[in-house]
């Protein structure tokens, strides 16, 4: 019953954590500052000031809900990349993977551009602060519009455990998000 498994997941270790990206991690770094880029700043801190932290909907949900930090409009065919304002902490070992909310891909088929988002533990550390991004599309075949107002649960994220080979000697690490394990790594 629900009761028994809340009294085990408190006693379940915590293995992620969740952050938001600070604003000033993401502003634009110019050496010509208009009057023009600090309207446009003002309206970005605002957007960063209200992200959600990603959380689980019940206690019997497996994903974390990503929220959008801004509303969106995506005709058919259309894709976007959100920022979404965060990022996770994770013991190695573990890997977050992102997918999109079940209820808006049966109804629009709104869908993560890669399928299946990969989050591994050392992006956490990467030099754009393993801020989180997902590259979604409106795919679906009957023409629909998608509309989502800011705050709205877009992505679901699922923390698993993974394993490694006996003869496993990789010591290199990443910098970078999307692609950056095809570049040639920091050798430790």
């Amino acid at each position: 019953d629900y009761k028994n498994l809340y009294n085990v997941r408190l006693l379940c270790k915590r293995l992620s954590i969740h952050h938001s990206i600070y604003y000033y991690h993401c502003n634009h770094k110019t050496n010509s500052y208009h009057e023009s880029n600090k309207i446009l700043d003002i309206e970005i801190k605002k957007i960063y000031d209200s992200i959600k932290l990603p959380k689980r909907a019940t206690i019997g949900s497996a994903g974390y809900d990503f929220y959008l930090p801004f509303g969106i409009k995506l005709l058919p065919n259309e894709q976007i990349k959100i920022p979404t304002g965060i990022r996770a902490y994770m013991e190695i070992g573990w890997v977050l993977q992102t997918y999109p909310r079940s209820g808006l891909g049966h109804k629009y088929r709104f869908q993560l551009n890669n399928t299946v988002g990969i989050i591994d533990s050392d992006y956490y550390y990467s030099s754009n602060e393993g801020h989180i991004m997902a590259k979604m599309a409106n795919m679906g075949l009957e023409n629909k519009t998608i509309e989502l107002e800011a705050s709205t649960a877009f992505m679901q994220g699922l923390f698993i455990q993974y394993g490694i080979t006996l003869d496993d000697e990789v010591t290199e690490i990443r910098d970078g998000g999307f692609g950056s394990t095809t570049k040639k790594p920091i050798k430790q």
